[in-house]
């Protein structure tokens, strides 16, 4: 029996909205690593911390293609995909981590930021 994977693009962001796009082959721990500024680049210089749009794939491909296209969007229909579902943009991790860390501890970013 094959193990199947999941891989997800999302959507970052900070107070005023500044946007972060990217893909992980785990979500919960990377969004955290962002949460907790562990790597420095854009995330942690502009402090987008906030979870506000993420879609689930079965194939990285897909994923990294889907990343692709909403980098590619206008800054416009960024903000249109997010509030389509989530238009408060509300932190749609908000209750993942309740003070405790996730459990895996290895480094769940497949792009550099």
């Amino acid at each position: 029996m094959t193990k199947q994977h999941s891989y997800w693009t999302y959507i970052m962001a900070s107070i005023s909205r500044v946007i972060y796009v990217g893909v992980t082959n785990e979500l919960e721990r990377r969004v955290w690593e962002h949460k907790q500024e562990t790597a420095k680049g854009f995330t942690k210089r502009y402090n987008c911390t906030k979870l506000v749009w993420f879609e689930e794939f079965r194939e990285i491909r897909d994923a990294i293609a889907c990343e692709k296209r909403i980098k590619g969007l206008l800054r416009a229909r960024k903000i249109a995909l997010i509030e389509e579902k989530n238009p408060y943009w509300r932190d749609l991790s908000e209750s993942w981590y309740q003070g405790a860390k996730p459990k895996n501890d290895r480094d769940s970013s497949l792009r550099s930021e």
